[in-house]
C-alpha cells in the first residue's frame, strides 16, 4: 500500500508522497466533534473521580459534616449561591481588581523585560533580581503593603503588580534570549531600527514565550489577589475573597467550598483563553498538528 501511494503519478487523480500519507492520517483521525470529545472525556473522568473520592471521605466520617460537607450539600448551596446578588457583586469587584492589576503588571513586565533583555547593564543589575522577586511569595509583600497603604485598594494593587510583573518580565527575557541572531541581522538589513526592530522582528518572534509569561503572570496575579482579599477586607466593597473569609468566620463550610469552586472555575476559564491564544499562535507559525487541533 505504501509503495502504491509513493508511486502514484501527479495528475492521475490520486495524491502521492507525503501528501497522501498526511491525508490518510487525517482521515483516520476523528471528526471535529470527535476531537472535542477526545479532549473533554478525560476531564470528565478526572472530575468524576475527584467527586467520588470526596464522597468516600465524607462517608468515612474523617471530619464532621459541619467541617467537611458532602458534594450534594455543597452543590445544592452552590446552586442557590449562583442566584444571589452577592456572588455577582463580589465577582464584579474581584474582576475589576484583577483586570486593573494584571494590566498594570503586563505594562511593567513587558517594558522591564524588553529593557533588561536588550541592555547589558540592566541585565547585569536586574536580571537575577527579577528571578528573586518571582520566587518571593506574594503573601510576604502584604505586611509592607499594609504599612504603606493601610487596608485599602492600593495595598491589594501593589501586591498584585509585584506578584505578576516579574513572571511576565522573565517570559519576555527568555523569549528575546532565544531569538536567532540571524533574524535580528536580517531585520536590520531590511531597515528595522529602534522601535521598528522591536515591533516587527523581536516582538513577533518572542511572542510564544511572552504568552507563556503572561499566562504564568496571570496565575501569580490571581493568587496574589485572592490572598489580598482575604487579608484586606474592605467593609464597603464585597469581593470573592471577602466572602470566602466571611464563610470561614461563620463556619459555613458549604458556602466556603462553593466559593472555592467559583474561584477554580474562573481560573479554568482564563486558562482556556490562554490556551486558545497559544493554539492560534502555533497555527500561525505552522507548528500546530491539524489532526490533533
Amino acid at each position: 500500500m505504501v509503495s502504491d501511494i509513493l508511486s502514484a503519478r501527479p495528475g492521475s487523480g490520486t495524491l502521492s508522497g507525503l501528501d497522501a500519507l498526511e491525508i490518510a492520517a487525517r482521515e483516520k483521525g476523528a471528526t471535529r466533534a470527535g476531537r472535542i470529545w477526545g479532549a473533554t472525556w478525560p476531564k470528565i473522568v478526572a472530575l468524576a473521580l475527584a467527586l467520588a473520592i470526596w464522597q468516600f471521605v465524607f462517608w468515612a466520617g474523617w471530619k464532621d459534616p459541619w467541617a467537611l460537607p458532602g458534594p450534594v450539600t455543597v452543590f445544592r448551596d452552590l446552586g442557590a449561591y449562583l442566584f444571589t446578588s452577592a456572588l455577582w457583586d463580589g465577582l464584579a469587584t474581584t474582576a475589576r481588581r484583577a483586570a486593573i492589576g494584571f494590566t498594570a503588571a503586563v505594562a511593567v513586565g513587558l517594558l522591564l523585560g524588553l529593557a533588561v533583555a536588550r541592555i547589558r547593564v540592566l541585565r547585569a543589575a536586574l536580571g537575577s533580581m527579577i528571578t528573586a522577586l518571582q520566587t518571593m511569595p506574594s503573601i510576604a509583600w502584604f505586611p509592607l503593603a499594609i504599612l504603606l497603604f493601610q487596608l485599602s485598594e492600593q495595598a491589594i494593587f501593589f501586591v498584585v503588580v509585584l506578584g505578576a510583573a516579574p513572571s511576565i518580565a522573565n517570559g519576555v527575557i527568555h523569549g528575546v534570549d532565544y531569538l536567532p541572531p540571524l533574524l535580528l541581522r536580517a531585520g536590520r538589513n531590511l531597515g528595522a531600527r529602534g522601535l521598528s526592530l522591536y515591533r516587527y522582528v523581536i516582538a513577533p518572534a518572542a511572542l510564544p514565550a511572552i504568552v507563556a509569561g503572561l499566562k504564568q503572570g496571570w496565575a501569580f496575579a490571581w493568587r496574589s489577589l485572592m490572598a489580598g482579599e482575604l487579608l484586606v477586607v474592605i467593609a464597603t466593597k464585597t469581593s470573592v475573597g471577602a466572602q470566602l473569609q466571611y464563610a470561614r468566620e461563620f463556619s459555613d463550610a458549604p458556602r466556603l467550598i462553593a466559593i472555592m469552586i467559583v474561584i477554580l472555575v474562573v481560573g479554568l476559564v482564563v486558562d482556556a483563553a490562554f490556551a486558545a491564544a497559544d493554539r492560534a499562535i502555533r497555527r500561525r507559525w505552522g507548528v500546530l498538528d491539524q489532526t490533533k487541533a
